[in-house]
């Protein structure tokens, strides 16, 4: 006899707890099979295919394409067959709840993973009633909300969660209900305060939107990068120093290396090269600062974020102990991440973790730029275009490649003595890479 199971939004990792329906990639009485992939989401860092765990027919979906839903939502339900579907531990079942791990892991991961399965699926005919949403707010009665970011968002901006109607599933609140409430709240706020200050004869009469204007939710990546940048405004007391560096021998010094055989070696990746013997050098900057425990946590290994732009937006891909390879593993590791980034495939893991950025706001044709850091981490470094600049080299004037540098850095971990020193060393071996040889 079939049994009907029902699979939950698994969470993706990283701290995320929401996810938004981009494609559903099964329709209702399909048949799908063991770690099938049966819907695309897009998180606050990624787009990710989710995998189904079990074999079966697909007997319900919840949610349509655009729909927000919280980590531990239905996702759907599939009717198997006992034992042939795969639903038996001992089985060739899967529990493939999370992106990443497949049916080909070892037999130790396959049970780690049916561990996590068991949390997040249940069974229809034989689940207990589901608990009573978390109350929370003023009166007595329950508030429909899962996230914890939601219960957040609401807080830190003073509304009240129990006024407003959910869009999800069985009234379920979502960021989306949230954030459009903070919006007609600022638009109402917006209207008061216009009518205050026109005359009776030039206020408006409705405070619906004219022609002309056009609304885009701050959600997905947009949404990520908006909450990230304006957290570290907020938190981070910064500072930009910034120095001219004749990078002329750096560029000579690269296009000997790629004259040889062998993979071609990235100006993107020398200068990564030179950022990690820096931070060798001043660790203070490889770090974060922990303000519920007043401590800065420094990082023995350097985890390398480089900020690239994608029609999605921009995301920071993370170069795992980037001190430890070189010049050519890195521009692999750099290639293959910013290909992942422009086809949307970059998993959660891929852009968290970071220690320190490196910012190549030269693609844009722009000289120079005072970033915002990347929270939590304590710095970053930003690099100019390279171009062609009068130079007095040699005590002549000289047609050299010029660069401009830029480290902004948070002033709690360290003054600038330190960030000016971090800064001319780098600016050193831009300037004579034989400087860099010295570290290794």
């Amino acid at each position: 006899m079939a049994q009907v199971l029902e699979f939950k939004l698994p969470d993706l990792g990283e701290g995320l707890t929401e996810a938004e329906i981009v494609r559903w990639l099964v329709q209702v009485g399909d048949v799908v099979a063991v770690d099938q992939p049966v819907v695309e989401v897009e998180t606050a860092k990624a787009m990710v295919e989710v995998p189904c765990p079990y074999g079966g027919v697909v007997t319900a979906r919840y949610g349509e394409e655009g729909t927000e839903l919280p980590v531990g939502a239905p996702l759907l339900t599939v009717a198997v067959g006992a034992p042939a579907a795969g639903t038996d531990a001992e089985t060739e079942g899967s529990g493939n709840v999370l992106v990443g791990y497949g049916t080909g892991a070892p037999p130790a991961r396959r049970r780690r993973v049916r561990r996590m399965a068991a949390d997040v699926v249940t069974s229809v005919a034989d689940a207990p009633a589901a608990p009573a949403p978390e109350t929370g707010g003023r009166g007595d009665g329950p508030v429909p909300v899962i996230s914890p970011l939601v219960r957040r968002l609401a807080r830190e901006n003073g509304l009240e969660l129990r006024e407003l109607t959910g869009s999800g599933r069985d009234g379920l609140i979502l960021r989306a209900d949230v954030e459009k409430a903070l919006r007609a709240a600022a638009a109402q706020e917006a209207t008061a305060q216009e009518e205050t200050l026109l005359p009776p004869a030039s206020r408006p009469a409705t405070t619906t939107d004219t022609g002309g204007v056009t609304r885009t939710p701050l959600r997905g990546i947009r949404g990520a990068v908006a909450d990230k940048l304006s957290r570290s405004r907020r938190e981070i007391p910064d500072a930009t120093c910034w120095v001219d560096a004749d990078a002329t021998e750096l560029m000579r010094t690269r296009a000997a290396m790629n004259a040889t055989a062998g993979p071609k070696i990235s100006v993107l990746a020398l200068l990564a090269r030179i950022c990690t013997a820096a931070l060798a050098r001043f660790p203070e900057l490889n770090s974060s600062v922990d303000m519920e425990a007043k401590e800065v946590v420094r990082f023995d290994r350097v985890h390398l974020g480089f900020a690239a732009q994608t029609e999605r937006g921009l995301v920071v891909p993370v170069v795992r102990d980037a001190g430890a390879r070189d010049a050519e593993a890195l521009s692999a590791e750099f290639a293959r991440l910013t290909e992942a980034a422009r086809a949307g495939t970059l998993t959660p893991g891929d852009l968290t973790g970071g220690t320190f950025t490196l910012n190549n706001y030269g693609v844009f044709g722009v000289d120079g730029s005072t970033p915002i850091i990347n929270h939590p981490e304590a710095a970053m470094l930003g690099v100019g275009r390279i171009v062609p600049k009068p130079w007095v080299h040699e005590g002549e004037l000289a047609v050299r490649q010029v660069v401009q540098l830029s480290l902004t850095f948070d002033h709690r971990v360290c003054d600038g003595g330190t960030a000016g020193g971090f800064l001319r060393y780098v600016a050193d071996c831009v300037e004579q890479p034989a400087v860099l040889l010295r570290n290794l």
